[in-house]
Order: structure tokens, then sequence, then C-alpha cells
């Protein structure tokens, strides 16, 4: 296992207009919508800063549970997503701050263009995720190896407890500017924490 934490800005694909009205709970499309949709992504511009900080973690699965090394969880989840792995990602990813303020801003006086920005938000984190997955499976599997499912904490019996442990290890507040509150909410909201195991193929 290496302890040395990663840090990547990626960029992203153009945005999935159909992802981010299924986020806003748009069952049909109006133009009224699409054009909501388009001046958003208009001034949404560059706001984006999207980083992931990542480190390689041991895993051992035993009748007490897991232990992750910086940790130890007696979730039942996470052991089933992780069986036959000894090893695992364990990373952080952020769209940064920008898209909090123009939802900030909106609340207010728009309560539909701040819809639009939130879930604008939720789909550029998950394709964030996606991206980066992407990249962590053909980085793996050069050896040989294959990338599970990603598994966050609030999955399933995965308690949100364990963000705290997560964010030390990471150090995320200095590696992305990704904060953690009392209450375990994370600052920038659009963000995420998560698991990835890497098995050897057949």
């Amino acid at each position: 296992m290496s302890a040395y934490v990663h840090v990547y800005s990626l960029d992203l694909p153009p945005i999935h207009a159909r992802e981010v009205l299924r986020y806003m709970g748009a069952r049909e499309t109006t133009e009224e919508v699409s054009a909501l949709l388009t001046e958003c992504i208009e001034e949404l511009g560059e706001t984006l800063t999207c980083r992931v900080c990542w480190r390689e973690i041991d895993v051992r699965i035993d009748g007490k549970g897991l232990d992750l090394g910086f940790a130890k969880t007696e979730s039942r989840a996470l052991s089933q997503n992780l069986k036959d792995c000894d090893r695992a990602i364990l990373f952080a990813a952020t769209t940064g701050l920008g898209i909090d303020r123009l939802i900030t801003r909106y609340t207010r006086i728009s309560p539909a263009r701040a819809l639009c920005f939130d879930a604008i938000g939720a789909e550029r984190i998950e394709a964030l995720c996606d991206a980066f997955c992407e990249r962590m499976e053909e980085k793996y599997q050069k050896s040989g190896f294959g990338l599970r499912p990603r598994f966050s904490p609030g999955y399933g019996d995965l308690p949100l407890s364990l963000q705290r442990d997560i964010f030390n290890v990471l150090d995320c507040p200095k590696r992305i500017g990704l904060s953690l509150n009392e209450s375990l909410i994370m600052s920038p909201t659009k963000s995420v924490t998560a698991f990835v195991g890497v098995s050897r193929q057949d």
C-alpha cells in the first residue's frame, strides 16, 4: 500500500442534458425547461474546479468486520463489495464552490434556476467520479487488475461517521479544499468520497 495521496484535476465530458433533467424531476422536456437549462449551462461556464485526491489502502476482512488500515468497520455491505480484494482505492472528489454559490444566489430570487443548478451539480459530480474511475480502470488493467463499483459512506450499513477518518487520511481540506462539518456535511456540497475495490482479473 502506498501512503502517498495523489491529486488529479480532471476534464469532464459535456453536460448530459437528459441526466440533468432527471435530477430535476422533469418527466417531460418543455421549451421553457430546455431554455432554462441552456441558460444555466451558459452561466456556469468555467465555474467548476474538478479535483480528486486518492490513495491505495490495504483491505483485510475477518469475522469481526473490515480492517481498512486507517479505520475498522462492521459494514456487511462494504465487506461484500470488497470481497476478494486485498486493497482498494480511497478517493474524495469535488466540483468546487462555484456551483454552491450559484445555487445560493438563486434560491430566493429564482427557485427554478436554483433547482437547475443543483441538478447540474449532481450530474457533474457523478461525471467526475465516473471519469476518475475510468482513469483508474485503465491504470490498473495494465497490471492485470480490475475495479469494483464505487461504494460511499451512507450506502447500505456503512456509517457516515466514517467520513471523519476518510477526511483525516486523505487530508481533504489541504489537498482539494474539501471540508467536513460537525453534522458530517461536506463543503463544497457537490462532493463524494468512496471506496473502489481492486481485484486481480482471471
